[in-house]
């Protein structure tokens, strides 16, 4: 099959949807199909960027987000409909559209063409949070006519899906995303890492992501000041400063990628979420695939990721508090975090990024096929 994925977000990016496509589009490649990527151009320095990928990717002119730093909008133009239609796709992929997806969108519906829509960030919300020129009512009319102008659309979780059908948006499917349980392993380990980060022993708590307002991340200040808890953070963005500012006990590493990522999760010995507005929670899986256990918001993507009592450990979104709380429970016993990490590692390792890629190439079968396909979550 030949697919045109017009996505919102595309390395250098660094953040689910960016991911999400890489994975999709090499899965594509590795059996046989023919994908293409529409991808928003990078900012300044960053448009040197080379697209080395085995597929081709076509950029078009991208604009700042007000009040996101870093983060830019792809310009809707006739490049994107030359570069889709010049594609003869089988199938139009709309990865999280909302502007650049929402051009994609009208391009399969007048030429015809059988689309699927990948619901992944709660853009509604992200208004609500950052009140920009649209509300959060506006914000789900345009989600809704985009996904409704999908044959289907793919939700990353149970509370994702359900906040769909609450707002009117039709034949859903759940579609959760994959790890790599190869790189992501316990024994990428590494105790000359673990002596750097916490060198008097401390327990090694960990949050791995995007600083952003959305991510509350300033609220492991409780947790920073648990006694024998050190604290780090991965990862880079608007927020970075502020944060540090807020947080002095607290060691930023900066972005980690591959290996070294890797190597992190591991030498960890709980990990922690704070964002209450993940559709999913790639990180979370990355980091039970290292055998980790997990403490975040009872809210969004982590309510399908963490078993509590078993895999790690839920609180209320926005408490610190209980934050802190959770991590000192698990501090206290060393049994209980082995026990929750191989229970994490047990419940993602076989979630590969093979296994839904073949799950995303049956979707592109059926809505190609008109097929309404078996497994349909629900059709409001």
């Amino acid at each position: 099959m030949r697919i045109a994925i017009v996505t919102e977000s595309f390395p250098p990016d660094v953040n689910g949807v960016a991911n999400s496509v890489v994975r999709a589009a090499e899965h594509l490649v590795a059996r046989g199909h023919e994908p293409l990527v529409v991808a928003p151009a990078p900012a300044g320095r960053r448009r040197d960027h080379a697209d080395r990928h085995p597929y081709p990717v076509v950029r078009v002119p991208s604009l700042p987000l007000p009040r996101y730093q870093g983060f830019r909008l792809g310009v809707p133009s006739a490049g994107l409909t030359t570069a889709v239609l010049g594609h003869r796709p089988d199938v139009v992929h709309l990865a999280s559209p909302f502007v650049l997806g929402a051009a994609g969108a009208a391009v399969a519906a007048r030429h015809g063409l059988p689309a699927v829509a990948v619901y992944q960030t709660d853009v509604a919300a992200y208004a609500r949070a950052y009140r920009v020129g649209w509300g959060e009512a506006a914000a789900w009319r345009r989600l809704r006519e985009i996904h409704n102008s999908a044959q289907r659309t793919l939700a990353p979780s149970t509370r994702a899906a359900a906040d769909l059908i609450a707002h009117g948006v039709h034949r859903i499917w759940l579609w959760r995303r994959g790890v790599d349980a190869v790189r992501f392993h316990p024994d990428r380990r590494d105790d000359a890492l673990r002596a750097r980060l916490a060198p008097h022993g401390e327990l090694l708590v960990g949050y791995v992501g995007r600083l952003a307002p959305e991510k509350r991340v300033e609220l492991l200040a409780a947790t920073a000041a648990l006694p024998g808890v050190r604290v780090v953070v991965a990862g880079d963005g608007p927020a970075r400063r502020q944060l540090e500012r807020a947080l002095p006990a607290v060691r930023f590493l900066g972005v980690r990628h591959g290996d070294d990522l890797a190597a992190l999760y591991a030498s960890l010995d709980v990990f922690v979420h704070t964002g209450p507005l993940e559709t999913f929670g790639q990180t979370l899986q990355e980091a039970a695939a290292s055998g980790v256990p997990v403490v975040a918001p009872a809210s969004g993507g982590p309510l399908d990721l963490v078993d509590p009592g078993v895999t790690g450990l839920l609180v209320p979104p926005g408490d610190g508090t209980a934050l802190a709380a959770a991590v000192a429970e698990l501090a206290a016993d060393g049994s209980r975090r082995a026990r929750y990490g191989l229970a994490a590692r047990a419940a993602v390792a076989r979630r590969s990024w093979d296994a839904v890629g073949d799950e995303l190439v049956g979707h592109y079968r059926a809505v190609r096929s008109g097929s309404p396909a078996a497994g349909r979550l629900a059709s409001a």
